[in-house]
């Protein structure tokens, strides 16, 4: 006779065993085992145990002196390439092969999150890759002796440390994988905001992972303090939801919202507060005040990482709930539409002043993610305005989700070039900038693309997706304004604010040409401070022409075309 399990809390109900099909969380399985085997290989040891009342020893295997084979700094840093490069691998099958599926009653596998876990997995392989360079392990390190110079000892402390904390950092980082990944998947708000905070509590640690640098430990502290303060908020909204509906699922919660005649002040409280939680997540204004903090004292790969496969995460969160839940009937005006458009263009709007007079360069891509998470919002505000019907969202929906995609390649590419420069101590100043056209020009030239492709300049990928952004929104506003209008003015209060949001998304990405283009003048027409070429480490660099020529060749030709198709028939699955 089959085992049963009944589970329920808040809604979660598993009825069997065998309705867990474990084929559908293949990544996340191998992440776990990369886990396990990172924290059991490094310490495989003659360790052993003496049977009570006996002489005898039996080799336990974990601890003591540790074997030859598995004393190797190398080891973590390998686990993890190696297991983020299956998992990318098998999200990549999974998306090919449409696969689809349902976990229990608490998560569900199709083409959305199929797109989403290979975001997540790319963007975690190459910040491994990077990570590799910015804190090298290194064999057999020397001990630090009376008669070593400041600078030596200084070195020798930095190798120790560096090889001591290998597995600490590949286990922190295998924790935001496995918690983006599942909560792409879920389909009940408890799971979803567990996965959440899985993968941010690994991310506050990240951030402040370097606690020999100040500025670093500062950052992780300011976003460890914001980010709990909006989970908790978060979590009280979850709260109120319950307590409305008695039921997390999310289909369960979009019935009862769809069912009301008016707001429930519990659903809407509840919904608004975990808005605030999401919206902190992507760096959303008000909301962002960690963010410059946070980019600036973390490595240049974690710092690549939060603006990309974090800001995905974030994204996902948001569109489950205003897009799942609280999206209503066709025709109908949601009732976050004007907050999350008014949000939107302050966001945008901050974020690219707050970028024009930065110079540091973390802090300015940091405000740039900012402003690009505006633009975002300014899409979802347009699928809320009801003006819409199916398939106008989902082009809209198509476009957001094309740009999460590409931004892996030319953000995370453009704090791969800041990771070269940390290493020499100038990530955090346009110094380190000047003049790399004559130190590298190849490193120059992809920084350039990178620039060119946020800024939104054609043919790049960049350009493709705020191009598909606004096109959708002004679809949606067509036909809203008073053509017979006797005036400009007249006009302009007949249309509907949705226009108003495609229009500042032009005019932000105007003011954006002026602190990318700054970037291209200081390598191309600058002096360098150094006269010596950057490192070699030539995987990383490899990675960073990949993702230039990739951001080229997404922008125009076919496999743009092929991508686009991909992200429609996940839009498709999310709708």
């Amino acid at each position: 006779m089959e085992a049963k399990l009944k589970l329920d809390f808040g809604g979660i109900q598993m009825s069997s065993l065998s309705d867990i099909s474990m084929e559908l969380l293949i990544p996340e399985s191998m992440m776990i085992i990369g886990i396990l085997a990172m924290i059991i290989i490094p310490n495989l040891g003659d360790a052993k145990i003496r049977i009570p009342l006996t002489t005898t020893s039996i080799p336990v295997l974990i601890g003591g002196t540790r074997f030859n084979q598995v004393n190797n700094p190398y080891i973590p840093s390998i686990i993890a390439i190696f297991t983020f490069t299956l998992s990318f691998i098998m999200s990549l099958i999974m998306i090919q092969g449409e696969t689809n599926g349902y976990v229990g009653e608490i998560m569900e596998i199709n083409q959305f999150t199929n797109l989403f876990s290979l975001i997540f997995t790319s963007t975690l392989l190459i910040t491994s890759i990077a990570t590799f360079y910015v804190m090298p392990p290194r064999k057999n390190p020397k001990i630090p002796e009376s008669s070593d110079s400041t600078d030596s000892v200084s070195i020798k402390i930095n190798i120790l440390m560096n090889n001591r904390r290998q597995v600490d950092f590949y286990i922190l980082l295998l924790m935001v994988g496995l918690g983006m990944c599942l909560m792409s998947k879920s389909t009940h708000l408890f799971l979803l905001f567990v996965s959440l905070e899985l993968a941010s509590l690994s991310s506050y640690v990240l951030v402040g992972f370097y606690k020999e640098k100040d500025i670093g430990g500062e950052a992780g502290t300011k976003y460890f303090i914001v980010g709990s303060v909006a989970s908790a908020v978060g979590i009280y909204g979850m709260s109120l939801l319950y307590l409305w509906n008695g039921d997390l699922q999310l289909h369960s919660l979009s019935n009862s919202w769809l069912s009301m005649e008016s707001l429930d002040p519990l659903a809407g409280i509840g919904m608004g507060l975990m808005l605030v939680a999401f919206g902190f997540k992507v760096g959303a204004a008000p909301f962002h005040l960690a963010t410059p903090d946070a980019y600036s004292g973390a490595s240049s790969p974690i710092a690549g990482l939060l603006a990309t496969a974090s800001k995905a995460m974030g994204f996902v969160a948001i569109m489950k709930i205003l897009l799942i839940v609280t999206l209503p009937e066709e025709g109908t005006e949601a009732y976050w539409m004007f907050a999350i458009a008014v949000i939107s263009v302050i966001t945008m709007t901050w974020g690219n002043l707050a970028a024009l007079t930065s110079d540091n360069p973390k802090r300015m891509l940091a405000y740039s993610s900012v402003a690009h998470a505006g633009y975002m919002l300014a899409a979802i505000a347009a699928i809320g305005s009801g003006l819409g019907n199916q398939n106008s969202n989902i082009l809209i929906i198509t476009a957001l989700m094309f740009h999460l995609t590409i931004l892996v390649l030319f953000k995370l590419g453009a704090f791969l070039v800041l990771s070269l420069l940390e290493k020499e101590g100038l990530s955090h100043s346009m110094d380190g900038l000047k003049g790399l056209v004559r130190r590298d020009s190849t490193i120059a030239v992809s920084m350039f693309i990178f620039m060119l492709s946020l800024a939104g300049i054609p043919p790049l990928s960049g350009f493709l997706s705020k191009l598909l952004m606004i096109n959708g929104i002004v679809n949606i506003s067509a036909g809203t304004g008073n053509i017979s209008s006797t005036t400009i003015l007249n006009w302009a209060t007949s249309v509907n604010i949705i226009f108003w949001l495609a229009i500042s998304i032009v005019i932000n990405s105007a003011i954006s040409l002026f602190y990318y283009l700054r970037i291209g003048l200081i390598m191309f027409f600058d002096e360098p401070v150094s006269s010596k070429p950057l490192e070699k480490s030539i995987y990383l660099r490899i990675t960073i022409i990949i993702c230039a020529i990739f951001t080229i060749l997404l922008g125009i030709g076919p496999l743009s075309e092929m991508l686009l198709e991909i992200v429609n028939e996940a839009a498709q699955s999310l709708v």
